[in-house]
């Protein structure tokens, strides 16, 4: 868990099952739910299957939607781990397009997701152990892996199931990222420019 700023202030979301807080002058540090929120705690509770699914979820689009409703049919309740904005940068080497609150205030409002978190660590198993889920859900990409074949040895011994699924084909957020900077081209910019002609 990411130690607390003496000066932090938590950010008062509009839906109470988005876990997360926002250091003054750090907005792109958030942190995981290490406090159950009453939802998690009566699933627990009452034995239902807790899913975890991970992502970016920047440029949010109808393959992030697809993955978190697959998810959801697999488990009972389903908590979404938005990756911070440092985490992007420092696993992916990109920084998003849209911060972590609103990716978080998207997920979160989502009416399948059950709870949306901030993901600050890279290590899967410190997540489990911060929000004690029974299964994660990941794209195909992880498959036979290196990584991913630690990470289902992982959690193979702590009893976690690893499900995989299949990325939407042709849409991604790389594909969008691509196509926005396509629009900040000069010679696409010119385009957006020119004069209108009446067509009357």
């Amino acid at each position: 868990m990411t130690p607390k700023h003496p000066n932090h202030t938590p950010l008062a979301p509009s839906n109470p099952n988005i876990s997360h807080e926002i250091v003054p002058g750090r907005p792109d540090v958030g942190n995981l739910a290490g406090d159950q929120l009453p939802g998690r705690l009566t699933a627990r509770q009452n034995g239902l299957r807790i899913g975890y699914a991970a992502g970016g979820f920047d440029l949010f689009h109808v393959g992030h939607l697809n993955i978190l409703k697959h998810a959801r049919s697999q488990c009972d309740y389903l908590i979404a781990g938005v990756v911070s904005d440092e985490m992007l940068q420092l696993t992916k080497g990109v920084s998003p397009v849209v911060p972590l609150v609103e990716r978080l205030e998207i997920v979160g409002h989502i009416s399948f997701v059950d709870e949306a978190v901030a993901e600050v660590v890279e290590d899967k198993l410190e997540t489990w152990r911060e929000l004690d889920f029974d299964v994660f859900f990941k794209g195909d990409d992880w498959r036979g892996t290196p990584r991913g074949v630690r990470l289902e040895h992982e959690f193979a011994e702590v009893g976690v199931d690893v499900v995989y699924f299949p990325y939407t084909v042709n849409t991604s957020s790389t594909i969008l990222r691509r196509a926005l900077d396509a629009l900040t081209r000069p010679e696409a910019a010119s385009l957006w420019q020119q004069p209108r002609t009446s067509t009357s």
